[in-house]
């Protein structure tokens, strides 16, 4: 599957894009918000500000930066003791060579749920 073009702002499609990859990580796993972002066609910190302003909704908590660093490790350690990941001695998240996603298999998981968003809706337009 080929990357998305670049996106650089905020709309309702990009929005709705990452949080169906956030869906698509599997339990147990963890992807960096770049990794989310490559399959979107997205930066990190756009990820980032997405995830802030509408994640709740998702499994917000498998979402680290590249180094599997939590800004909300608090909240999430409910979350990951229940899915089994593990902090790493520093404290700070996981360890990515442990619980990070393989990008293949996500970016597989994800496919349907944004080709949907790829279809037109509705009839065609005279």
């Amino acid at each position: 599957m080929a990357t998305p073009p670049p996106r650089t702002r905020m709309d309702d499609l990009t929005v709705e894009r990452v949080l169906r990859v956030v869906e698509a990580i599997p339990a147990g796993q963890v992807a960096a918000y770049g990794e989310v972002g490559s399959i979107v066609g997205v930066g990190p910190r756009l990820v980032g500000r997405i995830m802030g302003t509408w994640g709740s909704g998702v499994p917000w908590w498998r979402v680290a930066n590249s180094y599997g660093d939590h800004p909300l490790l608090a909240r999430a350690l409910p979350h990951w003791e229940q899915e089994g990941i593990a902090v790493k001695p520093n404290g700070r998240g996981c360890r990515m060579a442990d619980h990070g996603v393989d990008l293949d298999v996500l970016r597989r998981a994800a496919s349907a749920s944004l080709a949907e968003l790829d279809e037109p809706s509705g009839p065609p337009e005279r």
